[in-house]
């Protein structure tokens, strides 16, 4: 008997979108690494968490697909873009990394809703909230740093700046805590 109960079409899209929260997970580690070698230990550790999030979300993915009786594919991860040229730059390629993601998510969205497959839809509902908060946050962070002074900051500015993103409490699930229930 096939228990598996998504298209192949839909199995593969969230397999791609699966690898895209990996190649989000592989940005946010390298854009982390570019910070730490430039002396900001807290944004550092910020983006190093966020990158954990991102896995996490590749977990979701990867839980839900086996969940639905299908098999996801792991693929190979292009290289990392290249290092940031400064905070702003950095921001700002976090908040184009999230909008390119919400739209690729709104595909899925619209892939479902076109299947009629409402499990999938229903599952992907959690992912278009996500997005608004992962947009949200990176708003946030280049508002954060105009208001320090963007590339024209003080010393002492960047420095408030970095401890205060090190500081930022850690919403990010961990993998090892995720179950079939709560992936």
């Amino acid at each position: 008997m096939n228990t598996k109960r998504l298209s192949s079409t839909l199995e593969e899209a969230l397999s791609k979108q699966m690898n895209v929260e990996l190649y989000q997970s592989h940005t946010y580690l390298a854009y982390g690494i570019w910070a730490s070698d430039n002396g900001y230990a807290g944004i550092s550790n910020f983006l190093f968490r966020h990158s954990q999030e991102e896995r996490e979300h590749a977990i979701k993915f990867m839980q839900y697909i086996l969940n639905r009786g299908g098999k996801p594919t792991v693929t190979a991860l292009a290289s990392a873009p290249g290092d940031p040229q400064n905070l702003t730059d950095c921001f700002n390629k976090v908040f184009q990394h999230e909008v390119e993601n919400t739209e690729k998510i709104y595909r899925l969205v619209e892939l479902a809703f076109d299947e009629k497959d409402w499990a999938t839809w229903n599952f992907l509902q959690w992912f278009v909230k996500e997005q608004i908060e992962e947009e949200t946050l990176a708003m946030d962070l280049i508002d954060k740093l105009k208001i320090a002074g963007g590339d024209k900051a003080s010393d002492e500015s960047l420095f408030t700046l970095d401890k205060t993103l090190g500081e930022t409490p850690d919403d990010a699930d961990l993998a090892r805590d995720a179950t079939s229930e709560n992936p």
